[in-house]
């Protein structure tokens, strides 16, 4: 099982990064490149929570999310065709005092079967690398749409 924790500072608040985490429509992949357009369906969707099958590149899971508090957001793995146990996702948001907000970051990765197991295993060796990189274009596509910018 891996488990990466991430941290980066952004010019949107809280509340802002919330609602591009769980903006499901069209055009997701702009903010998260691994949840490709192709794999993205919404089951059930609330005020506080949905249910979303997102992926790519042959990798799948379906996740419930949950924002009922506005500053950590539970994404739980409940189906996918490599990840099982504890995975999932869950974002941490703190408002700092100069404006800026902290983006803390675990991801959990236990695969179910050998393929899930090898990629958990190259996860937790470059998984900080890929992941943070990945968490960084996030962060910065999220603030160019705060900012009006397409």
């Amino acid at each position: 099982m891996a488990t990466i924790h991430l941290k980066q500072t952004t010019t949107s608040t809280p509340e802002q990064f919330v609602a591009g985490l769980t903006d499901f429509g069209p055009g997701r992949q702009k903010l998260f490149g691994n949840s490709a357009d192709g794999y993205l369906k919404v089951h059930d969707q609330g005020p506080h929570q949905a249910d979303v099958t997102e992926g790519s590149s042959g990798v799948w899971e379906r996740l419930h999310y949950d924002w009922s508090d506005p500053t950590h957001v539970e994404m739980t793995t409940t189906d996918s065709n490599i990840w099982g146990g504890h995975s999932g996702h869950t974002y941490t948001l703190a408002r700092k005092p100069d404006g800026t907000t902290d983006v803390d970051v675990v991801v959990v990765r236990e695969g179910k079967n050998l393929r899930g197991r090898l990629l958990g295993l190259m996860l937790g060796i470059f998984g900080k690398r890929v992941l943070g990189k990945e968490l960084g274009k996030t962060v910065k596509a999220i603030e160019a749409r705060n900012n009006g910018a397409s």
